[in-house]
């Protein structure tokens, strides 16, 4: 359902698997470097909301720069809300 970590996201969007990625809008320059192209270049949509301490958090990690969505229905289910709240801003 999820991949946590630029390592393991990297190795799913080359399998073809992620439906969906999450990057901390502070990752380091090395980490968007290492992820950000590969995405785009599978085109993979991007999400930056949060701070790795809060991506890292919310999978039980102290931090963490990019998480990866694999579940169709989990990824149709973030951009909903997403786009709900875009909505309510």
């Amino acid at each position: 359902m999820v991949v946590v970590g630029v390592e393991q996201v990297r190795v799913e969007v080359k399998k073809g698997t992620v439906k969906l990625a999450v990057v901390a809008h502070d990752a380091s320059r090395h980490s968007r470097e290492k992820i950000v192209p590969l995405l785009r270049a599978k085109g993979v949509e991007i999400i930056e909301v949060m701070s790795a301490d809060q991506l890292g958090a919310a999978f039980g990690r102290e931090q963490t720069a990019a998480v990866g969505i694999t579940d169709a229905g989990l990824a149709r289910g973030v951009r909903a809300i997403r786009l709900e709240r875009a909505r309510s801003e």
